[in-house]
Parts: C-alpha cells; structure tokens; sequence
C-alpha cells in the first residue's frame, strides 16, 4: 500500500450484493431486502443532490408502493435511517453519504427515474435497477472548475452591481471570486476537507481583489474606496441551497433534516466570515460604504433586470444545472430580485418584508414554469432566491463583533436574520397555495 493512500472513513456500499443472483427476476416479486436496497439508494442518491428531506421522503414513498412494501424513514443532513416491511418480513437500515453538495442536473435525473418507475422500474430486476442507479450515479458535475470560476464570477460581479457597487468594484469581484471558486472546486475535487476549501477560496478571492486594486492605484490612480467590493468577491461561498431548504424541511416539521442543514450553512459562514475578517485585517480593508452611482431610475431598474438574471444563471451553473434550467431560474430571479429591490428603494418597505415578497413571487413563477421546462421546483426556486440571501449583511456582523462595535454588529447581524427567515417563508407559502400534496400534514 502507499504512504499516500489515504484510507476511507466511510465503507463503500456494494449495491449489487443486494440483487439476486437468479436472473431477470421483476423487483416487484423480489425479495424484502433487495426491494428496501432500491428504496434506500435512491433515497441517498438524492440527499446527495442537496434537495430536503421532505422530498426525499416523498420519493422513496413512491418507489415503496409500486413494489408493495411500507416505508419509514427518518432524514438528516448526511444520513437516512429507514425501515421496510411487507406484512411478514420486515428490514432496517442506516444508510451515509460521505459528502454533502448541490447537483441539480442529477437531482433532475433521479425524479424522471421516480416518475418512470411505475411504467419501466416494476419489470426490471433488481439488477438492472442497480445497473442504472450506477450511471446516474456516476454523472460527474457537467462543468469544469474553469467553468465554475466563471461562473462564480459572472454571479459576484451581478452581486457587486446589485449590492451599489460599480465597474471597478464589478471587475475586482469578477476576477477575484473566479480565482477563489476555481480554488474550492479543485480542492473538493481531490476530496480536502470542508474548512479547507472554505478557508483556502475566501482567502484567495480577498487577495486577488486586493492585489488587484493595489496595482490599480498605482497604475491608473483609482481610489481606495474601491475596497468596498472585496466583500462580494467571496460571496461565491455563502450556502443558499442549505439555507434554504432548512427552512422548508423545518415548515414540514422534519426537524432533524431542518437543523442539520441550518447548522451546516450556520458552519460555512461562520468560517467564511472569520476567514474574510482576518484577511480584512492583514490587508488593511474596511467594510466602507460603496461611491454614488447617479443612473437615471429607468435604467437602474434595466440592469437590476439584467445583472440579477446574470447573478442567479452564475449561481444556478454553480449547482450544476443545465443552461436551460440556469436561464429559466434565472428569469425568475430576474423578476422576484427585481421586485424585491425596488419595493425597498421605491416603496420604502423593509428589506425582510421585501424578500418575502420577492421570494413569494419566485415561487409563483417557479410553480408556472415548472411543468413547461420540465424539472424540479427546487432547481427553480432556490438558485433564483440565493442572490437574495444577505451576504454582505453577514459578514459586516462578523467584522464589527471582531473589531467589539457590538451595536453596530448586532443590527447587521439582526437585519440579516430577519431576510434570512423571511426568505424560505415566501416560498413556504408559495409552496402551499400552488401544491395541495404540501398544503397538508399526513
């Protein structure tokens, strides 16, 4: 064995194992366990995808009644622990994934394979169902970490603008936040650790940033104050799709699946806003106030349309999904951030009510579209609703409570909560006037 070889802390499951060995058997006359490997490996395969425990339950359901069996199931973060019985036999299991993460093109996969089971799965063998799981399995993310960067780019520079920035600090966060996500997904490709990849991405993106506006003060004499985007070129990093989905699992009392997924969203920023507070101290930055941009109101509200359509399409080919499906969210956050900015800037309403409202309207316009393009709501409605979740919020919290302006952090912190709840609440009830199967409790 090689020094290199690092041993897996997670055993590999072989599926196969659980097939039997006497043909073209149909799963639907197949033994217990080997109808409960089915249910259980799709239920995994699609916590791996990053969609909630609500869903995952539900999907697992459809497969057990098409192979005449009742299943229970209790969901996590990173875990599903079910039972299947069939009224003579009953089989248990743990089931662990070895990492968490957000493949909405799998995730798409693996509901026309649910959807088709009652007309294709009942007359395949265990076999061949494991066969096929296999290839969706094996689908590795449809884009490069090059592509990801910019990707990650594209999405930061839309943020920055978004956010009151302007050219240069859209620039510096384009190439800062690209280099920083290039950095995350190459180290999880080789399976670093979370905080590793967090701590290494956030850095680099700060010191790119910086790097950067250094040279360009020198070169062509631009201020300082541009240090105001360094904040948005490591917003890349903030976890929208846990975020969210914990507030939706939380509404559907899976409270295990709601506040693993809140802790482990809580975990990232925590680490990522300590990380971009050090860096800001090394580096000598402040969170200033971004220079006046004087637009006329009509063109404002042009590029909120645009940049909000490239932000959510950046965020939503960082989850791995189709173009297709990255432009049909995006049109959605188009509208909804849209919305949700100018009701504060025009209406004067507070920014939490705002974000209700915008995600709401995402979910909506998630529920009219979704039949028409053909995917899961989820792909939809998150990626359109992250470019609303309050980074830069977030991370003036964490810089005033290291620099003890407790007041000061307090509010940050306290203005961020509130659109950070007020955010899987629109879609909560967007869920429940348009999706009857959600509006009830059974």
């Amino acid at each position: 064995m090689s020094d290199n070889f690092i041993p897996s802390n997670h055993m590999e499951i072989y599926w196969h194992d659980y097939a039997c060995s006497e043909g073209k058997m149909p799963i639907v006359e197949a033994s217990l366990t080997e109808k409960a490997s089915i249910i259980g490996r799709t239920g995994l395969m699609l916590l791996s995808c990053g969609t909630g425990a609500w869903r995952v339950r539900s999907s697992m359901n459809t497969i057990a009644k098409q192979l005449g069996v009742t299943c229970t199931v209790n969901i996590g973060l990173m875990s599903i622990d079910y039972t299947c019985f069939d009224g003579k036999d009953c089989f248990s299991q743990s089931l662990c994934l070895t990492n968490t993460g957000v493949n909405t093109s799998k995730l798409n996969r693996l509901e026309h394979f649910i959807s088709d089971f009652e007309r294709n799965g009942t007359d395949m063998s265990g076999e061949e169902l494991h066969a096929h799981l296999d290839e969706i399995e094996q689908l590795h993310g449809l884009y490069s970490p090059i592509a990801l960067g910019f990707a990650a780019a594209l999405a930061c520079s839309a943020f920055t603008f978004l956010l009151g920035g302007g050219i240069v600090e859209m620039f510096l966060a384009f190439v800062g936040a690209g280099v920083g996500n290039f950095i995350r997904c190459k180290l999880a490709k080789h399976h670093f650790t979370l905080f590793l990849c967090i701590v290494s991405s956030v850095a680099g993106a700060c010191l790119v940033y910086t790097g950067l506006l250094r040279a360009a003060e020198q070169i062509f004499n631009v201020s300082l104050q541009h240090q105001a985007g360094y904040i948005c070129s490591m917003l890349f990093i903030i976890p929208g799709f846990p975020f969210i989905t914990s507030g939706i699992d939380l509404a559907k009392l899976d409270m295990r699946s709601g506040i693993e997924r809140l802790v482990y969203a809580l975990v990232i920023i925590v680490v990522a806003t300590i990380t971009a507070w050090i860096m800001a101290l090394a580096l000598n930055l402040k969170p200033v106030d971004f220079p006046v941009i004087k637009i006329s109101v009509g063109l404002h509200i042009l590029l909120r349309l645009l940049m909000s359509f490239c932000g959510v399409f950046g965020f939503s080919i960082m989850f791995n999904s189709p173009i297709v499906l990255a432009a049909s969210a995006a049109v959605i956050g188009a509208v909804s951030n849209t919305l949700r900015l100018e009701l504060v800037d025009m209406a004067g309403m507070p920014p939490a009510a705002a974000a209700f409202i915008g995600a709401f309207c995402a979910g909506i316009l998630a529920s009219a579209l979704k039949n028409r393009v053909g995917y899961p709501r989820i792909s939809l409605t998150v990626p359109s609703i992250v470019i609303m979740v309050p980074g830069l919020y977030l991370y003036r919290a964490v810089y005033n409570l290291g620099i003890m302006s407790l007041v000061t952090s307090a509010s940050w912190f306290a203005a961020a909560m509130l659109i950070i709840l007020a955010l899987p609440l629109g879609l909560i009830f967007a869920r429940i006037l348009t999706d009857k199967t959600f509006r009830y409790c059974t």
